[in-house]
């Protein structure tokens, strides 16, 4: 038996704007009851347990739904496009058309992950997630990508500094700017433990109530435009009255006819770890901040686990999410070296830790899809990452979750976020992939 969608949202929102701005208390994760409940079967399903579908759950949870999130691999699993090891933070949004849109809701986020661990890493319940490094942007011209971020930040009121080669130097010794004549600098900006954050947000979403389970995921029954239920490699089959599919670079599997040529998965971004000097603590945070020259990006090494130095360069191509080689080879380690011997000699020949290789999943808007499936009323989909949606997600989990229950009803903002007719031409997805940030 379910429960009247018009009967659940009156009931879902009720304490909706209290359960949005606030983050579960620490006795929560001795668990609590949620607030809705209909027979047996959970009122929303969510598929795919990444950044998308992990936030998506734990504000639907927080907003009185009663929810089951299933993930093939588990959550932050390697294969997943939000499992690597860190991920930055930053407002510099001045290359997209929607980039101040992004650009606030980064900010958002920025609180957010600090609210988060105010309450669960002092606490001494969950490890610290958040880290404020400051982002610096080096480049050898003002550029138009430069100045629509300092309109944006203008706009913003988000606070930013101008700097020449020279304060860099004075203020950073060991960067080298060989070709870098102007830098904006964000002092807010940070760097997030990417697993460990999706783990600790499903910690928390169980703690809370939420339902967890892990296995390959297929389409159930569906009548009319209602899906009915979904079904596990087991045979088990999980009902609902809401689906939402937050599917990463799965989209096109899961829906090959739909989102076949509307997502580009087939780059995978490289991702390097450099060991840091033994007693030089300038590529330590919090002495280094994170960077962007072109093509890369990077930031220091973050501490008690210390992986090392990160570094950002190209990327190979893989068609598939399930099989795609994720380890890179020797030949392409030269790249991320030269980029160093640039910018970081003291680094360029210093031992790798350990890589990392992550599919984008860029869309033609490059912009997040989010939106009801074309052929479903009670089927959401939630992704297209664009290589950006990670630094967003306690901000964008929450805009989803109340875009499905039906508090979100900003109309201008949703139109951003459609499922577009266009698709991806096989060269065109090749060359986003290439140039994504």
């Amino acid at each position: 038996m379910t429960i009247d969608r018009r009967d659940f949202l009156r009931v879902a929102t009720a304490g909706a704007g209290a359960a949005l701005t606030g983050a579960a208390t620490p006795a929560a994760l001795a668990g609590r009851a949620a607030a809705v409940r209909s027979g047996q079967a959970p009122d929303v399903v969510v598929v795919g347990a990444g950044n998308f579908g992990a936030w998506t759950a734990l504000h639907l949870q927080r907003m009185g739904a009663r929810v089951t999130l299933i993930d093939q691999y588990g959550p932050a699993n390697s294969r997943s496009a939000s499992g690597g090891e860190t991920r930055g933070v930053r407002t510099s949004y001045g290359d997209r058309p929607h980039g101040l849109q992004w650009g606030h809701w980064a900010a958002r986020a920025i609180e957010r992950w600090k609210e988060w661990d105010a309450q669960y890493f002092r606490d001494g319940l969950l490890p610290r997630l958040f880290y404020t490094t400051g982002d610096i942007i080096m480049r050898q011209e003002m550029t138009p990508f430069l100045e629509q971020t300092l309109e944006n930040w203008e706009e913003m009121g988000w606070p930013y500094e101008i700097l020449t080669a020279d304060e860099i130097r004075y203020r950073w010794p060991f960067i080298h700017t060989p070709d870098v004549e102007v830098a904006l600098y964000e002092p807010e900006a940070g760097v997030v433990r990417a697993r460990r954050a999706i783990e600790s947000v499903v910690q928390v979403f169980q703690a809370e109530g939420g339902t967890l389970r892990i296995g390959r995921v297929s389409m159930g029954d569906t009548g009319g435009r209602r899906v009915r239920d979904v079904r596990l490699e087991n045979g088990d089959r999980v009902t609902g009255g809401i689906f939402v599919f937050a599917l990463g670079p799965w989209f096109p599997k899961f829906f090959p006819a739909l989102m076949g040529r509307r997502l580009s998965m087939r780059t995978l971004g490289h991702v390097y770890y450099f060991s840091t000097p033994p007693g030089d603590e300038s590529y330590r945070y919090p002495n280094c901040p994170s960077y962007n020259v072109p093509g890369v990006t990077g930031w220091p090494a973050l501490p008690r686990d210390s992986r090392g130095f990160r570094i950002r360069t190209g990327g190979h191509r893989g068609e598939d999410p399930d099989t795609s080689v994720r380890w890179i080879p020797a030949e392409a380690h030269e790249q991320p070296r030269s980029v160093l011997r640039k910018y970081f000699p003291a680094l360029a020949e210093r031992p790798i830790n350990e890589t990392r290789a992550c599919h984008y999943c860029g869309t033609v808007s490059r912009n997040f899809i989010i939106d009801l499936h074309p052929d479903f009323d009670n089927g959401w989909l939630a992704g297209g990452g664009s290589a950006e949606s990670f630094k967003q997600g306690p901000v964008l989990g929450e805009y989803i979750a109340g875009r499905v229950l039906g508090t979100e009803t900003d109309e201008e903002l949703a139109e951003g976020f459609r499922l577009l007719e266009e698709e991806f031409e096989e060269e065109e997805e090749g060359r986003r992939g290439d140039q994504a940030p």
